[in-house]
């Protein structure tokens, strides 16, 4: 059985960090392409970030240079450090996983205000 398991959601004041964790089991982590993406209330789900089985890396235009993706294959777990955190960075946050087959973690939430 696949999961993905988020962690490390919560409340933080605007420009403040959090670090979310995505921990994988059940599949062949370092095969699969990581990604997180968001979901603010009313909204589409959107791409945050996506890390490649080799490293490759990249993000949308809204995070770039505030958010970093990174992975550890030894622990099955993909990490996104956040920083400079903004109001409308309020969402649940997702994790995903593609190879030949998809799969999507529960979501946790991150609320940034003051």
């Amino acid at each position: 059985q696949v999961q993905l398991v988020e962690s490390g959601g919560g409340l933080v004041q605007p420009g403040g960090s959090l670090t979310l964790s995505c921990a994988a089991s059940g599949i062949i982590f370092s095969m699969y392409h990581m990604s997180w993406y968001r979901q603010a209330p009313g909204k589409q789900r959107e791409l945050v970030t996506i890390i490649s089985k080799d490293r490759n890396t990249n993000y949308a235009d809204a995070v770039r240079g505030r958010f970093t993706v990174s992975r550890d294959n030894a622990k099955n777990t993909v990490y996104l450090q956040m920083n400079s955190l903004k109001p409308e960075d309020t969402a649940v946050y997702y994790c995903h996983a593609a190879r030949f087959d998809v799969y999507w973690g529960q979501g946790t939430q991150v609320t940034v205000s003051s």
